[in-house]
């Protein structure tokens, strides 16, 4: 027997490969550019910062440095993957341009970041249409998650300052449309501010509202189509006056602080009174229940507003706190949804969790670190990001099945994106072959079926 000389098989390397395509699995992204018209959406949009005789068109800029943020990329220099790959890419500008860009568009300020926003409002539209049964609204209703996000800085940037939880960086708002169970989310609003800002500060919550409604088709703005739901920090007397002032178009749930006068409240609700808390399914939740509160406890705040509060068994070793009663563990929300048992309403509010899932896929999708100085600069980047996330939902929700379509940015770049591939010209035909043996070749090439089946835009 030869002995071996370690665990893996010896491989000789060398750097003049030809005809072979790294990340082919990105055609994916590509092809849903493609398919949701964002290309042709942007590039109309950020036609009035095209210089005459320009080479590279900025909106085709913009969304390589999204595509290079959606493989992994976390600084404009990243783009140069793309840029490696011009067979699969295009023409890709340089480091240089690249970065005059995103300067000129910061420049421009408010003026850029809404050509950006409507582009990407057009193109969500039309995907969601293109989706059909799978879009978010299938059940008849919008759900907009909005949490708050510290993304820490490791240089000194401006607006960088310490934290409530006694870090250094900034204090991003975002917003998320939640795609359910059976899928993953999408954002709507990405407003960056200091480090230091509130967690709680009413008049960002307005703001970032209004960027989320602004990104919904617009027969998601009335009719109570579309539900606002956040957590304690969202709740405040101004930001739910403001969203009851737009009853007749919002419905929202947002957690409430378990005040001194909510606490005595629920000790005297009699047992009679609570309802055991359900799971999705219906079925009932082990150790949680549910109550209603009113009369003084909710003078004083919007009219039509519910308060439900909760109580459940903590889970072993989990510290109480002096807001807590009877050794269960208490929180509450309001909501403004009528006519609907409080049990279902509490499983919706508590579904909320799924924000930190979006969250999770934010920060591994450029949001772990801010790249540039300026504060303007960076709000371009959370542009940048957005877009990305966008298309790493597009994408599943239009082309993928089954449990795939709960693939975060990590696995989905892992299976798919990083698939290798090789680049075969016949005739005028350029065919992109896909290794055999990938394990996930027969997801890859189901997915661009499906994605060949759809109209083309326009």
């Amino acid at each position: 027997m030869k002995k071996r000389s370690g665990s893996y098989p010896p491989v000789r390397v060398e750097g003049n490969g030809r005809a072979v395509v790294s990340q082919s699995g990105a055609v994916l992204l590509v092809e849903t550019v493609r398919k949701s018209g964002l290309d042709q959406a942007i590039s109309a949009a950020l036609a009035p910062w095209c210089k005459p005789r320009a080479v590279h068109d900025p909106g085709k800029i913009l969304l390589d440095l999204a595509l290079a943020v959606a493989l992994g990329g976390d600084c404009l220099a990243d783009v140069a993957m793309l840029r490696a790959e011009p067979d699969l890419f295009g023409r890709v500008a340089s480091d240089p341009t690249v970065s005059r860009l995103v300067g000129t568009l910061a420049a421009a300020g408010s003026r850029a970041l809404a050509a950006i926003r409507t582009a990407r409002a057009e193109a969500r539209s039309h995907t969601w249409q293109l989706a059909g049964s799978d879009a978010p609204h299938a059940g008849g209703e919008v759900i907009v998650d909005i949490d708050g996000v510290l993304v820490l800085a490791h240089s000194d940037k401006e607006d960088a300052t310490r934290t409530w939880k006694k870090t250094y960086g900034h204090h991003p708002l975002m917003a998320f449309v939640d795609h359910g169970r059976g899928g993953t989310g999408e954002p709507v609003a990405g407003l960056l501010r200091p480090g230091r800002a509130g967690s709680n500060t009413a008049g960002d919550h307005v703001q970032t509202t209004r960027l989320a409604l602004a990104q919904l088709p617009k027969k998601f703005r009335r009719g109570r189509r579309t539900l606002i739901r956040t957590d304690s920090a969202g709740g405040t007397h101004a930001f739910l006056n403001w969203l009851t002032a737009r009853g007749r178009w919002l419905s929202y749930s947002v957690g409430m602080t378990i005040t001194e006068q909510i606490h005595q409240a629920v000790l005297k609700i009699p047992a009679s009174a609570w309802t055991p808390a359900v799971e999705p399914g219906g079925e009932i939740r082990a150790g949680a229940w549910v109550a209603e509160l009113a009369g003084d406890v909710v003078d004083g705040w919007p009219k039509g507003m519910r308060l439900i509060v909760r109580k459940e068994r903590p889970h072993p070793g989990a510290q109480l706190r002096f807001t807590d009663a009877d050794g269960m563990r208490l929180t509450a929300f309001a909501t403004n949804t009528k006519d609907t048992a409080i049990t279902a309403l509490e499983l919706r509010h508590r579904q909320r969790a799924r924000a930190e899932d979006r969250i999770r896929a934010a920060r591994a999708t450029g949001l772990t670190n801010l790249p540039l100085h300026d504060m303007v600069q960076n709000q371009v980047w959370l542009e940048i990001m957005q877009i990305a996330l966008d298309l790493l939902a597009w994408m599943p929700m239009l082309a993928l099945t089954g449990s795939a379509r709960l693939w975060e940015p990590k696995r989905l770049r892992l299976r798919l994106f990083s698939a290798a591939a090789q680049l075969v010209t016949t005739g005028r035909r350029r065919i992109l072959r896909l290794a055999n043996h990938w394990p996930w070749t027969d997801v890859i090439t189901d997915a661009l079926q499906r994605l060949a089946s759809l109209p083309n835009p326009g």
